[in-house]
């Protein structure tokens, strides 16, 4: 590997620089990341103007119901995180991956800061269109909401946030299980399956579960509320909360897999 001016770096010596530029070379090589990334965009939006269209309540928190194509999307970006670390070991290349950056830690740092910043931007893009589309589409004289409405600029920025997240925690558990199905199984048990489990049997907990803490915490302008009065809705993060316990998620996963991915063979 040769750098931009021309001159050759040591062996053993590639900088984070030099990885995070050949990650970037293998994610945009590949014609399934952008599929996969257009196809939850496109997703994401048609599901904020299905909202929109079918919406009839004035007092309802319209900017959660135009984000709720972010939560199925949610499952694209976390597999498509899961793909970019296993892909490598089903393929066998991650041993020239290896070859020629030798300080392990190094990669995955590499391949979250590519991933993170892709799927960030394409987050922030679903989020914002899908809740100017549903915005646009409202009908039976409902207001549309605004940006500049309170918390509203919020949820759609923290809604977009949470799309990297989940793909960075697929990242670090394709890291950890190393198997594309394995690592995708806990994926979706974790953030879609379990969450209804802990709902049933301990409802303060369920409130730490991604798919709640995105529903009911970072998409929200208003207070959720669970039947007529409310008493049997537990109390949700706020939005800034949830988004750390969903960094916190993603950051373990991450640093489990680093650890791993030094420890192990190839």
């Amino acid at each position: 590997m040769t750098t931009t001016a021309g001159t050759r770096v040591p062996s053993g010596r590639y900088g984070l620089a030099q990885a995070v530029r050949m990650e970037w070379i293998k994610l945009r090589s590949l014609r399934s990341t952008w599929w996969t990334l257009a196809v939850t965009v496109a997703g994401t939006v048609g599901i904020g103007v299905a909202v929109g269209l079918n919406s009839r309540d004035a007092s309802a928190d319209l900017t959660n119901n135009a984000l709720a194509g972010v939560v199925p999307g949610l499952l694209l970006g976390g597999v498509l995180g899961v793909l970019t670390m296993t892909s490598e070991y089903s393929s066998g290349t991650i041993r020239a991956t290896l070859a020629a950056v030798p300080r392990r830690p190094l990669i995955l740092a590499a391949k979250a800061a590519v991933f993170g910043a892709v799927t960030l931007i394409v987050g922030e893009a679903a989020s914002l269109i899908a809740f100017l589309a549903a915005a646009a589409t409202l009908r039976h004289d409902i207001a549309a909401p605004t940006l500049g409405q309170p918390g509203v600029l919020r949820a759609v920025v923290l809604t977009g946030a949470a799309f990297c997240l989940i793909g960075l925690l697929g990242l670090g558990l394709g890291a950890i299980i190393r198997h594309s199905a394995a690592a995708i199984g806990v994926l979706v048990a974790g953030v879609y399956v379990v969450v209804q489990v802990i709902g049933f049997i301990a409802h303060s907990a369920a409130v730490y579960m991604p798919i709640l803490i995105l529903a009911n915490s970072l998409s929200t302008t208003k207070p959720v509320t669970c039947g007529t009065d409310g008493a049997s809705c537990p109390d949700f993060l706020s939005a800034w909360a949830g988004l750390g316990v969903l960094s916190l998620y993603a950051a373990i996963a991450l640093g489990v897999g680093g650890w791993l991915l030094a420890k192990r063979d190839a």
